[in-house]
């Protein structure tokens, strides 16, 4: 039983960071262990140097992340030269009188302070990956019972999906599920599930996991696969970061296709374009030529520019015409398509498109097409992103808002929320994305939560804003979750920032029981990933 006037975590890590400081002062490395506190003695000394304290250790990255609205300073960064660093670092948290909380950061584009620690370690994933001290991508082949004969990449859970493209490309090879924005590292995206146009068909991201090896909150690193310790493989992926630390990740690939057909359509009845969208994603089947590879769909408002930071697709001579259907109908629903092709398809890719596109309701007229390249494709969100970092406007507040919601409840959202709050408060201008997903390419096991119908819908208000108005949007946000609830819309939030303890149940539902079991098996300390505060509000 651990005594009351014990040492705080605050104070094992200051003295951590001064003795590291004496020691790079003094020289005197051979006195350091002999003055560490017992509870921190087991940790080899080297990792101890690897701890940083300074301001500009704490005061940068760490404390931030994209939403650039929370913010919580830690007490240490560490900057592992290995997967045993960050092993050692957990233990010595798990076996401490009293433990610390770790956090790994990635690329930090959670909005809401979910990979922060305050009062604990944030581990530094990204300057991990630019040491080159990880796994790194390695492209592979193996013969599986469940699946057959299949080709992989062993990625480390600190590389970025833009990455892990390039490389399996130099293979004719690349993974089959993607995020819309590829520089997010792979642990971060799989610690949530990873989800884009590619969803309906292919799965989220976490559906392509063959193998992982993962840090517990023990401080144990484990190899895990469906058929080995499934019980943490399924605990950690959709886990949010609550189970373990993803250090590689061995993905699923399959040949890949050279270039893409991008469609975008415009509807001005909402019943049409999601009648249409479910079509489209019912045909599914990989032997299915007719299928599309992709499906997604956003709003266009008059408050917000014809063509998003996201992309630039339709033609500047067509705005006006665009503009004005805008002002006659308060909002269009944009539906977008790609098919991919390659030098065997290529002569019959446009008659299949065309067979499928000829049935859709959407206003004649309206319809945009641009043939390009497979990455140029995948790689879509860069140009813009790269144009807001020059214009000074991607390091700002994004209160963004994800959700899920049951197919059988989209048309009162859609009443609800597009028709009446979005256009009453009139201040979205930032994309707002709606598309469906099937239901039976999730894996229940796995810790992410979803609505429980054959077909959901995603929807993501990704606003930008000023600092002096943010609050603004996530006053609407608010509003938007509130209908909901009054509404009996069932929804679920994707990447989610609940603050109650109550919220965080009805989030997993059915699963919620099994969560709490496996946080206790995994992590009984509670010391993984507190920025999501599920276990520590």
């Amino acid at each position: 039983m651990v005594a009351e006037n014990h040492p705080s975590p605050t104070y094992f890590i200051l003295l951590l960071i001064t003795i590291t400081r004496l020691i790079s002062t003094v020289g005197k490395t051979s006195q350091w262990k002999t003055v560490l506190p017992a509870e921190l003695a087991g940790i080899d000394e080297d990792v101890f140097h690897k701890l940083r304290g300074d301001s500009e250790a704490l005061q940068g990255r760490a404390s931030k992340d994209y939403g650039n609205i929370a913010r919580e300073v830690p007490l240490a960064v560490f900057h592992p030269a290995s997967a045993q660093d960050i092993a050692r670092l957990v233990k010595a948290s798990y076996r401490g009188a009293v433990p610390f909380k770790v956090a790994a950061r990635g690329q930090g584009h959670s909005t809401r302070g979910q990979a922060m620690a305050r009062g604990g370690v944030v581990v530094d994933m990204a300057g991990f990956r630019e040491r080159g001290s990880g796994v790194g991508i390695r492209v592979s082949n193996t013969v599986d019972p469940s699946v057959g004969y299949y080709h992989y990449a062993d990625v480390g859970g600190e590389q970025l999906w833009i990455d892990v493209l390039h490389a399996t490309l130099e293979h004719g090879l690349a993974p089959l599920s993607w995020t819309d924005y590829l520089y997010l590292t792979v642990g971060g995206t799989l610690s949530n599930a990873g989800i884009s146009g590619q969803t309906f068909r292919f799965g989220p991201q976490i559906s392509t996991v063959r193998e992982m090896d993962v840090i517990t909150g023990k401080g144990e690193s484990v190899t895990c696969s469906s058929q080995t310790n499934s019980e943490l493989f399924h605990a950690v992926l959709g886990g949010l970061g609550q189970f373990g630390i993803i250090t590689r990740a061995r993905i699923a690939l399959a040949p890949a296709p050279k270039r893409v057909k991008w469609v975008r359509l415009l509807y001005n009845e909402f019943s049409a374009f999601t009648k249409d969208q479910e079509q489209l994603i019912s045909i599914t089947g990989r032997k299915q030529n007719i299928a599309v590879d992709y499906v997604e769909g956003s709003l266009l408002m008059h408050q917000g520019p014809i063509n998003n930071w996201r992309s630039s697709f339709f033609p500047l001579a067509d705005h006006g015409r665009i503009i004005s259907l805008v002002t006659q109908h308060s909002v269009l629903y944009c539906l977008e398509v790609a098919k991919y092709y390659d030098g065997q398809s290529e002569n019959n890719v446009d008659k299949e498109l065309q067979v499928l596109l000829q049935q859709l309701s959407y206003i004649p007229g309206f319809y945009y097409q641009k043939d390009v390249s497979y990455v140029e494709f995948l790689n879509r969100v860069r140009s813009g992103e790269l144009k807001l970092h020059s214009q000074g406007l991607w390091d700002v507040p994004h209160p963004w808002l994800n959700l899920f919601i049951p197919k059988s409840q989209i048309m009162d959202f859609d009443s609800g929320v597009f028709k009446n709050i979005i256009l009453k408060r009139n201040i979205t201008t930032g994309p707002v994305l709606i598309y469906p997903m099937n239901r039976n390419k999730w894996d229940n096991r796995m810790s992410a939560s979803i609505p429980d119908e054959d077909i959901f819908y995603t929807v993501g208000f990704l606003h930008s804003s000023g600092f002096d108005n943010w609050k603004d949007y996530d006053t609407q946000n608010k509003e938007i979750v509130q209908f909901c609830n009054d509404a009996g819309i069932n929804i679920k939030q994707y990447l989610p920032h609940y603050r109650t303890q109550e919220d965080w149940t009805k989030h997993f539902g059915p699963k919620w029981r099994t969560f709490v079991e496996r946080k206790q098996q995994f992590d009984p300390r509670m010391i993984l990933s507190p920025g999501q505060r599920i276990f520590n509000n």
